[in-house]
């Protein structure tokens, strides 16, 4: 993948399942689960004036709640409401009171009157208060915050609303108010981007739910998921989303809940690059989505698929889904369009089509600000107005906004995403050739990149850690109970050698005598034993500790080895800033080529844990995609690589990596003059009996019909036949429609792979 789509497919997802969560979010209150037609019955039966008011209050809050919003469901609401009130004028009910005042304010926040929404909802806040109605009033609190809208400028508003109504529920006792508060906490704090503090609510949320044996928990799951893909812990993400799906399906809720499930389990996979997951989720999903007559989540989860199809290379397809269901779905929704003209807008810069990545930039900038300061897009955006502007060369909007991203992705502690920025900063200062700012940038892409692995490779020592202390304990616990076994049969005996004693006092002395002579020597024995055993022990610990070291050592090397070649790497570059002989650059090019083919090998080395051998397949991969990021991306050159996986020595891996240096620079180089396409294919393979076989052809022009390898000047030649010599390998050219390097030799097996 290239850097420009490599970049697209990390971005584009999250605004795209960020606009299903504010959508889901909008709608987080469930209708209550009543049966209107049995409150009418028992409300006309009812003789007890009390209890008719509760069960009025219970019917009219049915049709408050109820999916739809319909005119004819809140003007039932309204009339059971008024029944209620004159009853409770005659009752003076101070509960069922304040209750006509709260479902009032709920009515007409229905309706659409939202300022005298407000009022009434204060007014039965107070209301609740003086009376010490804490239950109540936390629902007051709770509704009110649901008054505010689901943008960002409110959700501090709404944070301190929620905490209140929490606070309310606790004194109060009321577990899954609890609960259902935990849980938009949660939601809010994660539409914040604060997942740790997310996390934190959302599994306290389920903690309580759980403790009142609560079983609709799908939701719950599915934000920590969400949670979980935000913080990058996909296998968590994974996990939690799973159990969302089984959940949903136990308890038959195939609503748009549902539907937000199966997209956010194919978000996961996308980003573990599933692909055949993912689409088969989100085709659920988008199934899901139909069947509720849903336009919003449609679009969205439309969107996700292109998202797919965008990574897939299918560009033309994604832009085609994304407008045709824009005509075939509409919903009136800005933030969502925005997400829409973000996919669109990255899409076009991709496909290098500016003069349309321009009318959606605009686009988002008039929404968002030049700095992509609104509605928490800040990092997602910013991410690409940088590669718009390093792809259309205004380098100077580039560089001011990519100083703003790494001191956003700084604070966030996310080093994946500062590599990436230095990376294309350092690309766009070899452009306009500021060598020495471009080598500060370079290093510290490979400082944060490497920071990223050594984390990632804690994380598995770590867990090789936990299953090794588990299994040690499991065995402890065997032997343990073998013991106890032996004991038992110990005691047995100790009885039968009892009665044995009383049936003859002299057979008693002579046993006697004999057992303890016996125990004397087994004693004796035990110790002698129990001794050799800790000198063996020491020992064994000794040996660990220097193999520990050793390896170490090596790895130390290996990583010093490396990031010497690089500084010269570096050296190099810099020097050539002073150069201006063609000849003279040329040479130094080829040069920092051949160290890092050789830096290549030494970094694998430290990354892994087999110290000794190289996968080749591997190497020759990111030693060809280094070689087409050295040249000019708009080269139309094809690369084509099969490799089997091959482990090599050091000894062996050097002098190849250097063939594959020499061959394919100049092959690209030299075998497409006047910047004509061509194919290159790179192929290694075990031919049998520990021999391989390099092959290195193009449909290039091919060597000169007099050109005689015998008494050629060429650096490169000779270096390739060279180092073919130090394999103790043939070396063999075919000029035929190209040219074809084929190289024979047999790998050294007196070391063997551990993997």
């Amino acid at each position: 993948m290239n850097f420009s789509l490599y970049f697209l497919s990390k971005n584009l997802l999250k605004i795209v399942c960020f606009s299903l969560v504010l959508m889901f979010s909008c709608n987080t209150k469930a209708q209550t689960q009543e049966n209107p037609a049995l409150l009418r019955k028992q409300i006309s039966s009812s003789i007890n004036t009390t209890q008719k008011i509760t069960l009025l209050l219970r019917l009219s809050d049915y049709y408050i709640t109820k999916k739809g919003e319909l005119k004819a469901d809140l003007d039932s609401a309204a009339i059971l409401n008024r029944q209620a009130k004159a009853l409770n004028m005659k009752s003076g009910d101070p509960m069922s009171a304040g209750k006509l005042i709260f479902l009032d304010a709920k009515i007409d926040k229905e309706r659409g009157s939202k300022n005298i929404a407000f009022s009434k909802m204060k007014e039965a806040l107070s209301y609740f208060e003086n009376h010490h109605f804490k239950e109540q009033a936390g629902e007051a609190y709770n509704e009110l915050s649901y008054m505010y809208d689901n943008k960002p400028e409110y959700f501090d508003t709404k944070i301190k609303l929620k905490e209140k109504a929490l606070e309310r529920f606790k004194n109060s006792g009321s577990k899954l108010n609890q609960a259902g508060v935990l849980k938009d906490l949660g939601e809010l704090y994660y539409m914040k981007e604060n997942s740790d503090k997310a996390l934190e609510l959302l599994k306290e949320s389920l903690s309580v739910y759980q403790s009142a044996k609560f079983k609709e928990l799908q939701s719950v799951y599915n934000l920590i998921s969400q949670v979980e893909i935000q913080k990058a812990d996909y296998e968590e993400a994974l996990r939690y989303g799973l159990l969302a799906e089984k959940t949903a399906e136990s308890v038959n809720d195939y609503s748009l809940q549902m539907c937000s499930i199966y997209s956010n389990i194919g978000m996961v996979y996308y980003y573990l690059r599933k692909n055949d997951d993912a689409m088969k989720y989100w085709e659920k999903s988008l199934a899901t989505a139909k069947k509720n007559k849903d336009n919003g989540y449609i679009r969205t989860v439309a969107n996700n698929i292109s998202t797919m199809l965008i990574r897939q290379r299918k560009f033309n397809q994604a832009i085609t889904m994304i407008q045709e269901y824009r005509e075939r779905y509409p919903i009136v929704d800005q933030n969502f369009e925005m997400s829409e003209n973000y996919i669109l807008f990255s899409t076009y810069t991709i496909l290098k089509q500016f003069k349309e990545a321009e009318a959606y930039y605009k686009k988002l900038v008039a929404y968002y600000g030049e700095n992509a300061e609104k509605n928490n897009q800040q990092a997602s955006l910013l991410r690409s107005f940088v590669f718009y502007h390093y792809q259309t060369r205004n380098f100077n909007k580039m560089y001011r906004e990519a100083r703003l991203f790494d001191s956003i992705a700084k604070n966030n502690g996310n080093d994946m995403l500062r590599s990436e920025n230095h990376l294309m900063w350092f690309k766009a200062d070899s452009i306009q050739g500021k060598y020495l700012d471009a080598i500060q940038h370079y290093q510290l892409y490979k400082k944060l990149s490497d920071s990223v692995f050594n984390g990632e490779k804690s994380k598995q020592i770590n867990s090789l850690k936990i299953q090794f202390e588990t299994e040690q304990k499991d065995k402890n616990i065997q032997l343990l109970t073998q013991k106890a076994k032996l004991q038992d049969i110990k005691i047995a005996n100790d009885t039968f050698i009892r009665y044995v004693f009383i049936g003859s006092i002299l057979a008693l002395i002579l046993f006697a005598a004999l057992l303890y002579n016996r125990s004397r020597l087994k004693s004796n024995a035990n110790k002698n034993l129990e001794l050799k055993r800790k000198q063996i022990d020491e020992q064994n610990e000794q040996l660990k500790k220097l193999l520990s070291e050793k390896e170490w050592l090596l790895k130390e090397i290996h990583h010093r080895v490396k990031n010497n070649l690089q500084i010269v790497i570096s050296l190099l570059n810099t020097q050539s800033a002073y150069l201006d002989n063609e000849d003279a650059l040329l040479a130094i090019q080829n040069s920092q080529h051949r160290m890092h083919a050789m830096s290549l090998i030494h970094q694998k080395l430290y990354q892994s844990d087999n110290l000794s051998m190289i996968d080749m397949s591997w190497y020759i991969y990111e030693l060809i995609t280094y070689i087409k990021e050295c040249y000019s991306s708009d080269r139309k050159i094809n690369f084509t690589v099969d490799t089997d996986k091959v482990f090599l020595d050091v000894a062996q891996a050097v002098p190849m990596g250097l063939i594959v240096n020499e061959a394919v620079n100049n092959t690209v180089k030299y075998a497409f003059p006047d910047d004509r396409k061509g194919e290159v294919s790179v192929s290694f393979k075990n031919t049998g009996e520990d021999l391989c076989e390099l092959k290195i052809s193009d449909n290039g022009v091919g060597l000169p019909e007099d050109f005689n390898i015998e008494e050629t000047e060429s650096l490169g030649m000779n270096l390739m036949r060279g180092l073919t010599d130090q394999l103790d390998g043939t070396f063999h050219l075919e000029n035929n429609g190209g040219l074809k390097v084929t190289i024979t030799f047999r790998k050294n097996t007196e070391i063997t792979p551990s993997n």
